[in-house]
């Protein structure tokens, strides 16, 4: 894993790469001279403004018009707004749904910002953050902890979106592990306790007999489902729906479960 970027194609020999943080621009730089690749790549003064909850396409469609409804999940429209237009994308970090606007520019930031607060004064609008804990309920990874540069797209759980039939680098790998299977994979992991988990700083240890056979990146209570949900790199040998294992969280050993499903 490099990264986990939304691609966007603007035209047959035009991309945007969204990534929230990391250093792929550096690769793709190396890539590019490496292989002698007749390209450009640049970092556009584009940001994305994410609209998201359940009430997301109703509040999106008051600002570009009912067009949004039909924008299918990984997808985008050209929408217009005041004398400009933007790509609108049915995209963005919740489980909740919603969109993410591509503001190009900075002229019409404060513009677009303020027009969705005036246009969702009666949902009770309000600017947010990704939400930890339902992120964790969800299965929604974070690149540099829950995967990182030692695993493939195959141990993160993203197998069905290797499908490419052309080549590329480290192609081999994954179209084995596809076909025989990872040595690790993402799981769920229930933690046994009532909120009172410490700080997870370097990953916790996740036990079997004694012996190391994953680690928990995140963690963190569920009020909703009552329990300590954690996402884990757990190894072949102990990933199977309701194995019971222990995590050392440096502190205690906590009685734990791997699922299968992630809770939401």
């Amino acid at each position: 894993m490099l990264n986990d970027p939304v691609a966007i194609k603007l035209a047959e020999d035009h991309y945007w790469l969204s990534i929230a943080d990391g250093d792929l621009l550096q690769f793709l730089l190396g890539l590019a001279i490496g292989k002698n690749l007749q390209v450009e790549i640049e970092e556009p003064d584009v940001s994305p403004l994410a609209i998201q909850g359940p009430l997301a396409e109703d509040l999106t469609a008051r600002i570009f018009g009912d067009t949004v409804r039909d924008i299918k999940f990984f997808r985008y429209k050209k929408l217009k707004f005041l004398d400009t237009q933007f790509v609108v994308a049915r995209s963005g970090w919740s489980k909740q749904g919603g969109f993410e606007i591509y503001v190009d520019g900075f002229d019409y930031g404060m513009p677009l910002w303020n027009a969705f607060f005036e246009a969702g004064k009666d949902l009770n609008v309000r600017a947010g953050c990704p939400n930890l804990i339902e992120r964790i309920e969800g299965g929604l990874l974070s690149f540099g902890s829950d995967m990182t540069r030692q695993n493939t797209p195959v141990e993160a759980g993203l197998a069905k979106f290797c499908n490419s039939p052309d080549e590329y680098l480290g192609k081999e790998i994954i179209e084995k592990q596809k076909k025989e299977g990872p040595d690790r994979i993402i799981r769920p992991v229930s933690i046994s306790g009532d909120g009172d988990l410490p700080h997870n700083a370097n990953g916790w240890k996740v036990l079997s007999s004694g012996k190391q056979v994953g680690l928990i990146a995140s963690a963190t209570w569920s009020p909703d489902f009552k329990t300590n949900v954690s996402i884990g790199m757990i190894e072949k040998s102990h990933w199977s729906e309701g194995t019971e294992v222990e995590v050392d969280t440096g502190s205690t050993l906590r009685k734990a479960k791997i699922l299968e499903k992630f809770w939401i």
